[in-house]
């Protein structure tokens, strides 16, 4: 009998089955749960249980779950498949999808889109062509910046996540600002980067900076107005390509499609990813064609750009403007981040809530006064409180003290407010002592 028939054989739980067989290397939990499915806004665990999703499974499921758009246009491409590769024959979907992106994209010139299937390798792409296009080596990117899990876009990559893996050669890390708590403030890290330029790191060697319009993965952090723009402006001087990472909070996430329309950003470069395929693996970057057209068969992967989960992209994009996603992340953000403020009354965790649309943090302390994190054991105990109430999220930032909110686009004002009763009673329990460390001891690898 093979190791799978024993352990259903046996009765294992999913959860127990996922440990004996799913490589840690690629696994990040958070609780026990374990799902069988899901629809709209909720997922479904083993035993048939519904919880509400907060997370979108950390951004993916942009539309919620089985969504009739993606429904019918992955069964569709599927029922008369167009090839399965974009690497040497065009598609209708694929091309059709790089079309409409390069409609709805802000930018000048000709430009060309190229298709991946993650964030991670749409930034690492990104870098390897800049590089090569430019003939410049190196790279700016920012203290809490995530871009992703391949060699190339964690090498560019600054979260206490990464330190696993060394920096690129030639990568300057800036702190980017935390209004927060004010360890730099705007004017420094612009007069850092000055400095930086006259001196150790000449800016005609740089080919680009990356740039989190929303710092996601470092604590949905939102930048002080006009920083970076002026940033922008410093590189525009020296020829550095502007590269914008909307992996995360693009898409019409933070209230308008284009996170960086927030910020008075010009990118020369956009990668987009996780909601782009509706919970499909799908990724892009829409870059100027000097650049994306560097070198044929430069950056290759056979499925990328196929039919089916270009498909997808597709029906993505036509529901956020059929649905009004853009206008409904604004006015049901506003209500899940006023309910979220409202707790602070009583919840003397909560130090801040900050972000844009529905891309919210909720900034977890000590003591108010001074703003000092809670430990990552509290964060990953209101995380597991929540799921024992029927709720999902997960936790952010460089001290692992930020619960990101990140839920469908879907999500109605009800279930904001059914997210903000179960955060409440989930810090109000925590605080009572009612999670044990050891609950949380096999959920604490973030």
């Amino acid at each position: 009998m093979s190791h799978t028939a024993q352990s259903r054989a046996a009765g294992a739980s999913l959860q127990e089955r996922d440990l004996r067989v799913i490589a840690n290397i690629g696994r990040l939990r958070f609780s026990p749960l374990s799902l069988i499915g899901g629809r709209g806004n909720r997922l479904i665990e083993e035993g048939g249980r519904e919880l509400l999703d907060l997370s979108a499974s950390f951004g993916p499921a942009i539309l919620g779950y089985s969504h009739p758009a993606i429904t019918e246009a992955v069964s569709a491409a599927c029922s008369s498949m167009a090839g399965a590769s974009l690497l040497s024959l065009p598609n209708e979907n694929a091309v059709a999808l790089a079309e409409e992106l390069l409609e709805r994209t802000p930018g000048g010139g000709e430009r060309r889109v190229w298709f991946g299937h993650s964030g991670s390798d749409a930034n690492d792409c990104a870098m390897r062509v800049v590089q090569a296009a430019t003939g410049r080596s190196r790279f700016i990117s920012f203290i809490g910046a995530y871009h992703g899990n391949l060699s190339g876009s964690m090498s560019i990559s600054g979260h206490t996540a990464m330190t696993h893996t060394l920096p690129r050669a030639g990568l300057l890390l800036l702190p980017y600002p935390d209004r927060y708590r004010c360890a730099f403030s705007a004017e420094e890290v612009l007069k850092l980067l000055d400095h930086q330029f006259a001196t150790t790191c000449p800016p005609a060697q740089v080919a680009a900076i990356f740039i989190e319009p929303l710092m996601s993965d470092g604590g949905l952090i939102v930048p002080p107005p006009g920083f970076l723009e002026a940033v922008q402006q410093r590189c525009r001087r020296h020829g550095i390509q502007i590269i914008v990472d909307e992996v995360k909070v693009g898409l019409a996430r933070s209230g308008r499609l284009h996170c960086f329309e927030h910020e008075g950003l010009e990118p020369d470069l956009v990668v987009l990813g996780k909601g782009l395929g509706g919970g499909l693996p799908l990724s892009a970057v829409i870059g100027p064609q000097h650049i994306m057209d560097h070198a044929p068969a430069f950056a290759l992967q056979t499925t990328a750009g196929n039919p089916v989960a270009a498909a997808a992209g597709r029906a993505v994009l036509d529901t956020i403007a059929a649905e009004g996603l853009i206008e409904r992340a604004n006015r049901v953000g506003e209500r899940l981040s006023s309910g979220l403020r409202a707790l602070r009354a009583h919840q003397p965790l909560i130090g801040e809530v900050r972000g844009r649309g529905l891309a919210l943090g909720v900034d977890l302390v000590r003591d108010r006064a001074s703003r000092e994190p809670v430990t990552v054991t509290t964060t990953a105990k209101v995380i597991y409180r929540a799921y024992q109430l029927g709720a999902v999220f997960f936790y952010v930032g460089l001290r692992g003290n930020v619960l990101e909110l990140t839920p469908p686009l879907t999500l109605s004002e009800t279930e904001a407010e059914e997210g903000v009763a179960i955060i409440d009673r989930a810090l109000s329990d925590v605080s009572r002592g009612l999670v044990a460390d050891a609950d949380v001891a096999p959920f604490m690898n973030w």
